[in-house]
């Protein structure tokens, strides 16, 4: 049985990074909102705390909140068949309440492509302003960064020694210091910023959603998961969705925007009848428009990683030890401070390991702990896990329906590895990251390489160490891509081709993956998304309230 038809300027379809930043711009600006979510509130504190993301993102137990869809990609051919574990927020604030927080806007020459590849109007010079919109940094105040946004920013204040010795352990290695990855060079080791502050997460739902949840003017559902867009030829006028047993419609008089990240955005996409015609038939969805790109190009972070033992106590310990986790928890809300304080990726670097490479080619993670198979695999003692990230992937894959029932899982086929090139640099990336950890700085931490371990070293040996644990680092883009061919889904201005009053704004519209974290360039999409919405519209960012930060 359908509810009753509520009708709002906007309806914005996803919680999210961009989601949340979206709605409250336009309802700041004096629109009503409808924001649909497919999750729960972010009201459960592991969604606060910034250790508690290793609690949620693991595989779903009764006694914890649910943070994501539990989503397994599609076997992977490149990788022993192996079907990835791939898990997509689904909670308010999207990535940004379950994310590991690092604040990354990637390479500045990232944007320039964009634009060089269509996208008008999103070149860095562009897009920095809508970086510094959304940001107060708490230490760093220059032309790169915002003292005025909601959302807030900090750096790593009190990182553990060893952290300290990766950070000289790099520059041994002839990666030199660089204080502020986001400034006006990306290549070097430091400590990550954070959207983290007070020793509380910084989500978008906190720190742009929570001033406004009283306003009449906002209206949020969630446990609200998206059936099919509503048309009236080719004009989007609303959303049905369900909420428990029940299915609703809402009617939007101005836009329907399309928030739900690179998974979401093209799932709902295809269920509405948009896409290649050849699969929507196959699933057997109606076919509305014969839009190939949708669910296309789908291009994500491919992560491998090293693993040491430590020689004492000089990280955060591993396995099950809950006299200590007990102290832990009390410290931290007695305080806001210990190791539940921090987000564990204290320190990283930015390297390049293809000599043809203008920009670095692989991002550095280092974790103080043991974190094996997305820290599925429980090891108990003292460790460090540094994880290789490869920045520019040329592999390309797909989401696709699994059937035409939205409640089946989409079929995410991330094909990684399928450029060979790829393979060079996941193995040039493990070699670069173990001459860091053997540099003299490190030496009295470690007690010895367990994985891939000392006897992996040719080629053929590293990548099959490959092929065997690496994965995703949870940063899918671009299946909805911006550009102006024929075959881009949207328009420079976020509008889906063909259509009037649709808009996709989420990390699903990157022609390309940024050279970083995803987090902090999708809330800078929500940030231009709402300018353009309500450029639209009429409204003048002179007359606009500006949303506080919280």
């Amino acid at each position: 049985m359908r509810g009753e038809t509520r009708s709002f300027d906007y309806i914005v379809v996803g919680g999210g990074s961009a989601g949340c930043v979206v709605a409250a711009r336009l309802v700041a600006a004096g629109a009503t909102v409808c924001l649909l979510e497919a999750g729960s509130s972010n009201w459960h504190p592991l969604f606060h705390m910034p250790a508690g993301y290793g609690k949620v993102l693991g595989e779903k137990k009764p006694w914890l909140p649910q943070a994501h869809w539990g989503y397994f990609t599609a076997p992977q051919t490149q990788l022993e068949g192996r079907a990835l574990w791939f898990p997509q927020a689904k909670v308010l604030g999207g990535g940004s309440s379950i994310n590991a927080m690092i604040y990354n806007r990637g390479h500045a020459s990232d944007y320039d492509r964009w634009a060089e590849l269509g996208a008008e109007g999103w070149a860095y010079s562009d897009v920095l302003p809508y970086f510094r919109k959304a940001e107060t940094n708490l230490q760093i105040v220059n032309q790169y960064h915002g003292s005025a946004g909601p959302l807030r920013v900090s750096s790593a204040h009190a990182p553990l020694d060893v952290t300290r010795a990766f950070v000289a352990a790099a520059g041994e290695a002839g990666v030199p210091f660089n204080p502020d990855f986001n400034g006006a060079v990306q290549a070097g080791a430091g400590l990550h910023q954070r959207t983290l502050a007070g020793g509380r997460r910084m989500s978008t739902a906190v720190a742009y959603l929570k001033p406004l949840l009283r306003s009449p003017n906002f209206t949020l559902v969630t446990g609200a998961v998206g059936q099919k867009i509503v048309f009236s030829g080719r004009r989007a006028v609303g959303i049905d969705y369900r909420r428990g047993r029940s299915l609703a419609r809402v009617h939007a008089t101005q836009e329907v925007i399309l928030t739900s990240g690179a998974i979401g955005t093209p799932k709902l996409l295809l269920l509405s009848g948009l896409g290649p015609a050849d699969h929507l038939k196959s699933a057997g969805v109606p076919i509305v428009a014969d839009m190939p790109g949708i669910g296309s190009n789908l291009q994500d972070h491919f992560d491998c990683y090293l693993v040491y033992d430590c020689s004492g106590p000089h990280t955060y310990h591993g396995g099950f030890q809950p006299l200590t986790e007990f102290a832990w928890g009390l410290r931290y809300y007695l305080t806001r401070s210990g190791p539940l304080a921090s987000n564990f990726v204290e320190a990283g670097a930015f390297v390049t390991v293809d000599p043809s490479s203008a920009s670095p080619d692989v991002q550095l993670h280092l974790l103080p702990a043991y974190v094996v198979d997305s820290g599925r695999e429980r090891i108990r003692g003292y460790g460090i896990s540094l994880y290789t990230n490869m920045l520019r992937p040329r592999s390309r894959g797909t989401v696709r329906l699994s059937s035409a029932d939205a409640a089946a899982p989409p079929v995410i086929d991330p094909n990684f590895l399928a450029d060979p090139y790829d393979m060079k640099i996941a193995v040039g990336g493990l070699k670069r990251a173990r001459e860091v950890m053997q540099a003299p700085a490190l030496r009295p931490y470690i007690a010895a390489e367990r994985m891939p371990g000392p006897d992996t070293h040719t080629e053929a040996e590293l990548s099959a160490y490959v092929k065997r644990i690496g994965k995703t680092d949870y940063h899918p883009v671009g299946t909805c891509r911006m550009g102006m061919d024929s075959e881009a889904v949207v328009d420079p201005l976020l509008r889906l081709n063909g259509f009037e009053r649709l808009r996709v704004v989420d990390a699903s519209v990157m022609p390309t993956v940024v050279s970083g974290n995803t987090n902090a360039p999708t809330i800078m999409i929500g940030e231009k998304g709402a300018d353009m919405i309500l450029g639209a519209a009429g409204a003048s960012s002179a007359n606009r309230e500006t949303v506080g930060a919280n």
